[in-house]
Parts: structure tokens; sequence; C-alpha cells
């Protein structure tokens, strides 16, 4: 079953990628009482992730925090530290990096993908969400291979 709007997101372990290494936090406590921008990309570095979906939160961050997001996220089924080299290379101290390094969020969203045709393995679908207080106020799943309604100038649309 995928995640829709008024669901409360499911409750699993993803690790924050820190300047001081990785930190395991539960997607509960993480999303608990703020209202979050989160972005899911099926890999760090890969081209639409790197050269649209990430510096469009980047780009868009003051705007997102004006209309009441208090958190930017960005999840993917990569491991934290490749997440945070990511944030070093492309990113900013606005997004914060959480890996979802087994798939377990993806999963529990019911928002997979297979990328093993491109070597990729099992992978989260590239998607955009509105969290306030753990609960889904806004849903943008994309089709495959489309970039459109997940992105920061949809989401302050939105909002």
């Amino acid at each position: 079953m995928t995640i829709s709007v008024g669901d409360t997101l499911p409750d699993v372990k993803l690790i924050k990628a820190t300047s001081d290494g990785p930190d395991a936090v539960q997607s509960a406590d993480y999303f608990k009482g703020k209202k979050v921008a989160l972005f899911s990309v099926p890999g760090a570095f890969t081209p639409t992730c790197s050269a649209k979906h990430l510096p469009g939160f980047v780009d868009k961050a003051s705007e997102l925090k004006a209309k009441g997001i208090d958190e930017i996220a960005c999840t993917a089924v990569n491991d934290a530290f490749v997440m945070g080299a990511w944030n070093d290379a492309s990113g900013s101290s606005d997004v914060t990096m959480l890996s979802d390094g087994n798939g377990e969020f993806a999963e529990a969203l019911g928002l997979t993908m297979d990328g093993s045709g491109f070597g990729l393995g099992k992978r989260g679908q590239r998607f955009s969400m509105v969290v306030n207080d753990g609960k889904v106020e806004q849903l943008n799943v994309e089709q495959p291979g489309a970039f459109e309604v997940s992105s920061a100038e949809h989401m302050l649309g939105q909002l």
C-alpha cells in the first residue's frame, strides 16, 4: 500500500548525515513537531537528482521556509557517507540528508522502484511531500523517468 495524504509516516530508522558522521534517528522522532519539506531521489550523484532536484530545494530553501517549512530533508537509498558527500558537493546546510541505506523507509511508504536495469537495484521513487508533525499534508510522486511534480517549485505552489 502506498502512503497517502493524511497518513502518518511509518516509524523506521534513518541515518542522518552529519559533519560528525552518521547519526541514527527514528523517523517518528525526526518528523515530530515540525513541518518538513521532504524529497526523495533515486540516487545521490545521479543526473537529474544532481542537476535539478537537489539544486531546486537548495535554491528555494528561503522561500520554502518563508511559507512555513521548518526543515528541508532529502532521502535516498544510499548510505549516510554518500549522502553527506553529496550534500558537501552540491547541497547546503539548509538540507538535511537522511540515508535510507537499506530501503526500509521507501518500502514502508510503498514507494520503491526497481533500478536493476541501470545497475541501481531496488531504490526509492522520486517524490516530494510536506510532512506536518509526522502526517502527510502533500504528496507528489513522479511517473517513471519524469521530473515535474516533486520539484521545489511545485511544492512552493502548494504551500
